[in-house]
């Protein structure tokens, strides 16, 4: 590999908001922040869905208000006679 060209491939943490599961693996992802995990310090990478949130992975599914969401539309939109 040329020196100087790659980016740093170190440990970080990547942390679920949604379900407050924190993990480490390795990547090359650029933070400023940084966060105290099992004895050591590691950047930190916040992130809205990992496979301990995602429906897919949990089984559980998601229930949206889609019959709202069209009506509204449809009031919002519709054509005035």
């Amino acid at each position: 590999m040329k020196s100087g060209i790659h980016p740093e491939y170190r440990e970080v943490v990547f942390w679920d908001l949604s379900s407050d599961y924190k993990f480490v693996t390795r990547s090359t992802v650029q933070t400023r922040e940084t966060i105290d995990f099992e004895g050591n310090t590691y950047p930190l990478v916040k992130v809205e869905v990992s496979s301990q949130s995602h429906p897919f992975y949990t089984g559980k599914n998601m229930l949206l208000d889609t019959a709202g969401r069209v009506d509204k539309f449809n009031k919002r939109y519709a054509q005035k006679k």
